[in-house]
This record gives C-alpha cells, structure tokens and sequence, in this order.
C-alpha cells in the first residue's frame, strides 16, 4: 500500500511536467500560401476556336457565346501562369446572313474572358469575318438579263482551329500552383 501512495505521489508531482504546450506536427501545420504572380494588362493571350462559327443557316444570332481554348502557354516572370488548353469564352457582336446581288455574310466576335480554375480573367479583342461576295456573278446577271435574286454571296465562316488574339484587360494577381 506504501508503495501504491508513494506511486501516486510521484505522479501528482510529475504531472506539471507532463503538461507541456502542445507542438503540431510539422505534417499537420498549415501549407504555405503559393506564391502570386502578376500578369500585366494588355498580355497577348493566343486562343484557338473550339468549333466552327458560321453565319449560315441563321442558327447563330447577335449575343451567341462561343467556346475556345488558350493555344500557347502564357507566362509571367518566366512562370506559366495560364497554361494552354485553358477555357475561355467570347461572344458574337454582329452578324448579317448572305443575301441577294452576291452579298456575303458578315460576322463580327469579341473575346470575352479565360475561365482559370473558376476565376474569370477579362480579355479585349475583336474580329471579323466575311464570306466571299459574288458580285461579279451578280454583274454577270445583269448582262445575261438572269434573276439576281439566285446570285448570293457566301457565309462567313470562323473554322475550327483558327487562332484569335486577344489582350488582357486589367493587370491580374494569379496564383502559381
């Protein structure tokens, strides 16, 4: 029994010591912040059209917004801080069909933003694209005395894979991964 209270007042003594601040593990502290880099306003951003865009068949109209993807790794400080293949979105502005007196069709595009892991990045640019005219058919026409209402001109057409460049429009934080 002696043994049993000497062993008890050990512990009681002992137990000060026992209670240190605890230390996490080096495992369980916080990952540091990844870094941020800063990539300038007006950086030249490459994108490619992911599908055609056609003025033809009236399917695309004023507002339409298209998909495309980042061509080319885009860097900051020597970094890639949007790396190719990365979504992004632009929207059709102007559009008019094909029509009569080898009239071609005309569309006009504007890039709107990069989709980076959720975070929109605004962008600035524009294009435009138009069909072929057929006005020497339509010239043709008239001296052959034939109806003008069959010489029409072509669709504009943005094909698949073609490259668009656009510009950022504001200086942007991104952070590195």
């Amino acid at each position: 029994m002696k043994l049993f209270v000497a062993a008890a007042g050990v512990l009681l003594i002992s137990t000060p010591v026992l209670a240190q601040q605890y230390e996490p593990n080096p495992s369980e502290q916080a990952a540091p912040a990844k870094p941020e880099l800063m990539l300038p306003a007006n950086s030249e951003i490459v994108l490619r059209m992911s599908d055609d865009l056609t003025t033809k068949g009236g399917k695309i109209k004023e507002g339409h917004m298209f998909r495309l993807t980042v061509a080319y790794d885009v860097r900051a400080q020597g970094t890639i801080v949007i790396p190719s293949g990365t979504p992004a979105v632009g929207e059709v502005t102007m559009r008019t069909g094909k029509g009569v007196f080898g009239k071609s069709g005309k569309m006009e595009v504007e890039l709107r933003h990069v989709d980076l892991n959720g975070r929109r990045i605004p962008l600035t640019g524009k294009f435009r694209q138009e069909g072929e005219g057929n006005t020497l058919a339509a010239v043709g026409a008239i001296f052959l005395s034939a109806p003008l209402l069959f010489v029409t001109g072509k669709s504009a057409v943005i094909p698949r894979g073609r490259e668009l460049t656009g510009y950022t429009v504001a200086a942007e934080a991104i952070t590195v991964n």
